[in-house]
């Protein structure tokens, strides 16, 4: 680890300050994934700004009926808060799946958002990786790449995001706000993070500086039809293979509307609105949740090792979608 200085600010306006005065600054709240990267010097700041006495600490309503999330909040008071726990039951259990007490005890919302990839390859300084290193090359695209991505990867970048909160809010239709320099704004869940394309270097499309400072999440929460469906080579303490978080508006068997979002297959929670769209005014049976898969991974490709993951994600599309429907899943 390098040697690096640290200060703590009150505000904002303070925080954007410290930046201006060092070369390679980051901020910092809970340091769940940060402190990892700079452990194995993936990541290098010479100045670590910690942001955690920002105001941005608090769970509220918003003025259309929805909630919003601080950036602050931890990932385990946000799970277990008696608002999200009864009206964003979907967001609960995808926290919940996600690493381990301790950690969610620690982990914000904001950074959860921004935590990076588990490739093998990113945390090895001793092999190409053009997440890392821009340019120097992907080894994982004729490396070992099990846990790797089957959808909207480039031939620069076959990594996966890692969150599992992620994919519930992408499914939600949920709206990051943040600050800078320049002002606020609000970017809607799903241009928040990028495909990988010629820099995947660049998780997301947030300007240099910027800080979140909240997650909106719509009125409709899906409380009464949802899944979260995280399948993982252990029960505790791993990332998703491949995650599904499915939201269902019905009226008796009939779908209404459906939400559909995929974890640990692509560089972004991953969602096809157009396939979504199939099951409109459909009957909530596992031939026309099978029709929905297909068309999900139609454009799903595999790299060797993680080929299987092509089948299992279709597998665990159409038990989510029966699970959130309330229909008997086989085993």
């Amino acid at each position: 680890m390098n040697r690096f200085t640290y200060a703590s600010v009150a505000d904002t306006n303070a925080a954007f300050a410290e930046l201006d005065e060092h070369d390679t600054p980051r901020y910092i709240a809970g340091g769940t994934n940060l402190l990892d990267l700079m452990k194995v010097n993936v990541e290098k700041p010479d100045h670590l700004i910690d942001i955690t006495h920002l105001a941005f600490n608090k769970i509220e309503d918003t003025p259309d009926g929805g909630l919003r999330l601080g950036a602050l909040v931890t990932n385990a008071d946000t799970a277990w808060n008696e608002q999200v726990e009864k009206r964003y039951p979907l967001l609960s259990k995808a926290i919940l799946a996600g690493a381990s007490a301790q950690l969610r005890n620690m982990a914000t919302n904001g950074g959860n958002m921004l935590q990076r990839t588990r490739c093998y390859y990113f945390y090895d300084t001793a092999t190409p990786c053009n997440k890392r290193e821009p340019g120097s090359g992907c080894s994982a695209i004729n490396g070992y790449n099990r846990i790797h991505a089957i959808l909207g990867a480039s031939e620069d970048c076959i990594a996966t995001h890692p969150s599992d909160m992620a994919v519930a809010l992408a499914a939600l239709n949920a709206m990051v706000n943040v600050t800078g320099k320049d002002g606020d704004r609000s970017i809607p869940f799903a241009d928040f993070h990028r495909l990988p394309g010629d820099r995947p270097d660049l998780d997301n499309t947030l300007s240099a500086g910027e800080i979140i400072t909240s997650i909106d999440v719509p009125p409709n929460g899906f409380a009464n039809h949802f899944e979260y469906l995280k399948v993982r080579d252990r029960a505790s303490y791993a990332f998703a293979l491949v995650s599904v978080a499915v939201g269902l508006e019905m009226d008796g068997n009939i779908i209404k509307e459906a939400r559909i979002a995929l974890g640990g297959v692509a560089h972004k929670p991953w969602r096809n609105t157009e396939a979504e769209g199939l099951l409109t005014g459909q009957v909530a049976l596992t031939e026309n949740f099978k029709k929905v898969a297909d068309a999900i991974i139609q454009d799903a490709k595999g790299y060797g090792d993680n080929t299987f993951k092509i089948e299992l994600a279709k597998r665990a599309i159409v038990r989510a979608l029966s699970t959130a429907a309330g229909l008997e899943v086989q085993a």
